[in-house]
């Protein structure tokens, strides 16, 4: 028996992060199943004990406790790195809602599409332009202000430098699809890098450019593309979106 598709399907928001969630959670699964045996065993001799039987409980509840703590060790580490990538995960699926509604104008909307060690979160294909769209789900302080900004080179969270910036890896991320679509299409396209904080008041203080990332809350993303000035033709936009959707699907 063989599969009726013959390509793979589209990848959705966040899938990339899912995948990882769930090795986190068979990992916390697998720590937790060597805590509890021992457990059993220990309550199993205290049982015996506790009739008057001959076994002695106390080797076993020592095994028991080492268990325990090892298992403590090993998950609490997993737990925070799980938290880390939840809030990822639901930052690129909310910033893909966001993105949605950009098909009403045509635009073709891809997301977590694979490279050799990393991943692009979204790409927005119209005749507006190409846009690889970064998204950073940083957890918010308790009270206080929640503001990001960025003057075209440098860029701050609550007024401290943040190094490496974010905007280095969608410029990265924009060069390699550029480079993508170049060996593809045999065209050279310029992809604009964006950079999203969902949930953040997002401030950049200079001029949206082709030159330089543009860093934004993700509500006024879609706003943005529209206002822009038309980059593509439509039928280059077609192009770009028919080969980069070959290339996900046979990755």
């Amino acid at each position: 028996m063989r599969s009726p598709l013959k390509d793979k399907p589209l990848r959705n928001p966040g899938e990339s992060l899912d995948e990882q969630i769930t090795e986190f959670a068979f990992d916390i699964l697998f720590y937790l199943m060597i805590a509890c045996m021992f457990i059993m065993l220990a309550s199993m001799e205290w049982i015996q004990h506790l009739n008057q039987s001959p076994p002695n409980p106390i080797l076993f509840s020592s095994m028991a406790l080492v268990a325990i703590i090892y298992a403590f060790i090993k998950v609490r580490p997993i737990i925070k790195k799980l938290k880390r990538y939840k809030l990822g995960r639901d930052g690129e699926k909310a910033v893909g809602q966001f993105l949605e509604i950009l098909r009403k104008d045509n635009a073709k909307i891809f997301h977590d599409i694979r490279a050799d060690n990393f991943n692009i979160d979204h790409v927005v294909i119209s005749e507006k332009g190409i846009y690889v769209v970064e998204t950073k789900s940083w957890s918010k302080p308790s009270s206080g202000e929640s503001i990001i900004q960025f003057d075209g080179q440098t860029l701050t969270k609550n007024g401290f430098v943040v190094e490496p910036s974010p905007t280095l890896q969608a410029i990265a991320c924009s060069k390699y699809l550029s480079e993508l679509l170049l060996e593809t299409t045999g065209k050279k396209f310029i992809v604009q890098p964006v950079v999203t904080f969902p949930g953040w008041y997002v401030e950049q203080t200079s001029s949206f450019s082709k030159a330089q990332p543009w860093v934004l809350n993700p509500k006024g993303l879609a706003k943005f593309i529209r206002n822009a000035e038309n980059r593509l033709s439509s039928d280059d936009a077609n192009l770009v979106a028919y080969h980069l959707s070959r290339h996900i699907r046979t990755c």
